[in-house]
């Protein structure tokens, strides 16, 4: 009995990550096992990403608070701590979007936290 071979699967396989690594240089487009390879390694950097991505916003934010913490005298550290101590629990993401957007409300809370 000869060997069955489902081509029609196989073909929309491929065709399939071609078809996202349409856009990419050189051989890594359009070549079927260099493609697979990179379409993997994306996948792998897109994952790490969504990870890297929370570090980094937070980061940013420490960063804006600071900036706007300074021009009121004080440092970061000194700042949180004293917000830790005055039991004012507000996350550093909306304490970031107050000093870049809000002034007054930022200083605000850092009169509060004084």
């Amino acid at each position: 009995m000869p060997r069955s071979v489902n081509h029609v699967a196989s073909r929309a396989r491929r065709k399939k990550i071609l078809k996202r690594v349409k856009g990419q240089f050189g051989a890594r487009k359009n070549v079927w096992t260099v493609a697979k390879n990179a379409y993997e390694k994306g996948l792998t950097y897109a994952y790490v990403g969504r990870k890297l991505k929370k570090r980094q916003f937070r980061s940013l934010w420490i960063q804006r608070i600071n900036a706007a913490a300074r021009l009121e005298g004080t440092s970061y550290s000194k700042l949180m701590g004293a917000l830790h101590k005055a039991g004012i629990e507000i996350n550093r993401k909306t304490l970031a979007y107050l000093a870049t957007n809000n002034a007054e409300a930022f200083k605000a809370i850092v009169e509060k936290a004084k």
